[in-house]
């Protein structure tokens, strides 16, 4: 990673975007994975506790952002023996554009029961090869694609980020994991024509944080009627599976081909 390449820098108690924190739907838009990787940022710094794992991050995009600083606020909402609740709110001088939730569970033994339903582990190794080359915009991160773009079937990437979110700070497990949550919404909701639908949200729901840089994401549903759709998408590190995103989306005009 380049610490001089970092997505934000902090600056007096607002967090300024670098130029390429802009996503693909526009050159002055702030990308939606950056905002919920910034919520992700601020909870575990201020509500993370030994014992706790983050369980579930729901991340609601509902205003999009130009390129303008930002500032990030959390509130605990609930703190109990097993569960803590915690709140993320982002803002702009323009108002408030992306909200988060958490939810923290408190860790135990595993129960020794044999279950009824498990996701397998990838048949697919990580990658040995560069990430691939694409045209228009270019993601900020390395993409290995298993399957071709809008094949029929399960869409397949390997990702991993190249670049600091703030400053020079490291990416946590919990953190990466959150940026590439955002990767459920192009997955499951592409077409043979293109990407059609532009996600309002996301819900990562974790078993465990991944083990190292690479997380790969798998599409398993996508329903979609009167210009709604909702998709899922299996998580996985190089061990196995770790968790599952579910998101929500609206069809748009400006679709990526």
């Amino acid at each position: 990673m380049s610490s001089t390449s970092a997505f934000f820098t902090q600056k007096q108690g607002e967090l300024v975007p670098a130029p390429h924190a802009r996503g693909p739907w526009s050159p002055d838009m702030l990308h939606g994975r950056l905002l919920g990787g910034l919520a992700a940022r601020a909870i575990e710094a201020e509500h993370a506790q030994p014992g706790l794992h983050f369980a579930r991050l729901t991340v609601d995009l509902f205003r999009n952002s130009p390129m303008l600083p930002v500032t990030v606020e959390t509130s605990l909402v609930r703190d109990g023996r097993r569960i803590r609740v915690a709140d993320a709110t982002i803002s702009t001088d323009q108002g408030v554009i992306a909200r988060a939730s958490a939810v923290l569970l408190r860790t135990s033994e595993q129960p020794a029961r044999e279950q009824t339903i498990l996701t397998p582990a990838w048949d697919v190794p990580p990658p040995d090869g560069p990430p691939v080359e694409t045209n228009g915009w270019r993601p900020p991160f390395d993409l290995w694609r298993l399957t071709g773009w809008g094949e029929p079937g399960p869409g397949r990437v390997w990702l991993r980020e190249t670049y600091p979110l703030v400053d020079d700070e490291p990416l946590s497990p919990f953190v990466r994991t959150a940026l590439a949550a955002d990767f459920a919404s192009p997955l499951s909701n592409a077409a043979t024509s293109g990407l059609h639908y532009i996600n309002a949200d996301y819900t990562l729901t974790l078993a465990r944080l991944p083990e190292g840089e690479l997380i790969g994401v798998e599409s398993t549903g996508h329903a979609g009627a009167g210009g709604v759709a909702t998709g899922q998408v299996t998580l996985h590190d190089t061990a196995g599976p770790i968790g599952f995103c579910l998101v929500t989306a609206v069809a748009n005009a400006a679709a990526i081909g």
